[in-house]
């Protein structure tokens, strides 16, 4: 029984960069970078036990200390454009954790240790950065540029809700009341950010994959004029997710506003 051959040594045109492949590249999960990404976002910063968070960060990344961040965003992405003409293929919604760590040099970052969407695409798209995407509902309430009791406007006393559900269980919730001052920019909107990229082989199921840390290229940053807003938020253990290991998580800080910024791909962290 001979080894598998790789595609690649063979004289087969393929045009997809993720699988299905194909001579057309049609119908790839996901096309090559640039990804542009435009959206609202809710953003809590909160405090939890630091020791707490030690099996979810790498040890070669660093180490807890108990800060974090917590994201609502409801985005729209695209490519080459075509997208936002269809825009199934262009809108979701996602949930973001980002933790603090101190790196081996003393220097400090985020870690992304969870994060849950709607859209097969970015799900691909996210493991490819480093950002471990599972699947899971999003809600945040919008703000709109209409002064009207549903439009949650920009302006002191608004409010802004946000959950998360994974598999039918509520694992995070979120309320928020605008101040009227600017806000800060909180997480990864803050601070460089990186994730974990690894892959297990099949020929050898019984070998975990040796995860490399990366971080991704960002680029053409728009928006970031952020709200500030006071904030709450519960975090619940989940059967079947790590994160509830965190524990009480305390909010300190929250922001709201729009951003845009583009990615073109990693690098090493």
């Amino acid at each position: 029984m001979s080894s598998m051959n790789s595609i690649a040594s063979s004289a087969w045109p393929h045009r997809s960069f993720t699988a299905p492949f194909t001579t057309t590249g049609r119908s790839a999960l996901v096309r090559p970078p640039p990804w542009h990404y435009a959206g609202w976002l809710l953003n809590i910063a909160f405090r939890f036990d630091a020791a707490a968070a030690v099996p979810l960060v790498p040890p070669e990344a660093g180490k807890p200390v108990g800060t974090g961040c917590v994201h609502f965003a409801d985005w729209q992405a695209c490519t080459d454009g075509h997208e936002l003409l269809d825009p199934v293929l262009a809108q979701y919604r996602e949930t973001i954790v980002v933790l603090e760590i101190e790196r081996p040099d003393g220097s400090r970052c985020m870690y992304c240790p969870a994060i849950w969407v709607d859209q097969d695409t970015s799900l691909l798209r996210g493991l490819l950065q480093g950002w471990p995407k599972k699947m899971g509902s999003t809600w945040l309430t919008r703000s709109l540029p209409l002064e009207h009791p549903a439009a949650a406007p920009l302006r002191a006393g608004s409010r802004l809700g946000a959950s998360l559900a994974v598999k039918d269980r509520r694992v995070f919730e979120a309320e928020a009341r605008l101040t009227g001052r600017p806000g800060r920019p909180l997480g990864f909107l803050a601070q460089p950010t990186i994730g974990a990229v690894g892959w297990p082989d099949l020929r050898q199921p019984q070998q975990l994959p040796n995860p490399v840390l990366v971080k991704p290229d960002i680029g053409q940053r728009v928006g970031g004029d952020w709200h500030e807003a006071s904030a709450s938020v519960r975090l619940t253990a989940h059967p079947e997710e790590d994160i509830g290991l965190l524990g009480d998580v305390v909010a300190e800080d929250a922001s709201a506003g729009w951003l845009g910024i583009t990615v073109t791909g990693v690098r090493d962290a």
